[in-house]
């Protein structure tokens, strides 16, 4: 039986703000040392699952990727990640979410998407980052240019 005391997660759907996802270039490892250290203080969470998106300096066809430059339809992805959130708090009982995805140019090793969720238990927090992830590759109007060493460029698939 849960402890009504620590449930956090009494919210309908549909009750949650719309947050801001996108970030200029790439996210700083400082901003995700700093939102996990911000969740200490929030003692009824027993378990977070984090996803990082780092940019792979892949081989193309003989030319190496040294960046992605992602760009979006910003309007529509918003929306898009909003619904996504909702549907996620929605299945699973979240305690906290968090997803920050790169626009503009993002270098090769560095990082392009986090995801956070944070709930009671571990299964949970992990089923709906992973969830998160898979949306968002799939619905979500991102779009990559890979760059490469040479300067040219080849739009990106999301696999």
């Amino acid at each position: 039986m849960e402890n009504p005391a620590i449930n956090t997660t009494d919210k309908k759907p549909g009750s949650h703000r719309p947050k801001k996802v996108f970030v200029d270039g790439p996210i700083a490892p400082a901003f995700v040392g700093d939102s996990i250290g911000k969740h200490s203080r929030q003692q009824n969470i027993g378990a977070h699952s984090i996803f990082l998106g780092q940019v792979r300096k892949d081989v193309i066809e003989g030319q190496g990727v040294v960046a992605i430059e992602y760009s979006a339809y910003a309007e529509m992805a918003e929306e898009k990640f909003h619904a996504i959130r909702e549907d996620t708090f929605a299945k699973y009982p979240l305690t906290c979410m968090h997803i920050y995805h790169s626009l503009g140019r993002v270098n090769a090793g560095e990082i392009c998407l986090f995801v956070f969720t944070s709930a009671i238990h571990r299964r949970e927090a992990i089923d709906a980052c992973n969830e998160v992830v898979e949306r968002i590759k799939q619905e979500v109007p991102v779009w990559g240019k890979e760059i490469f060493d040479n300067e040219q460029y080849s739009w990106k698939e999301n696999k």
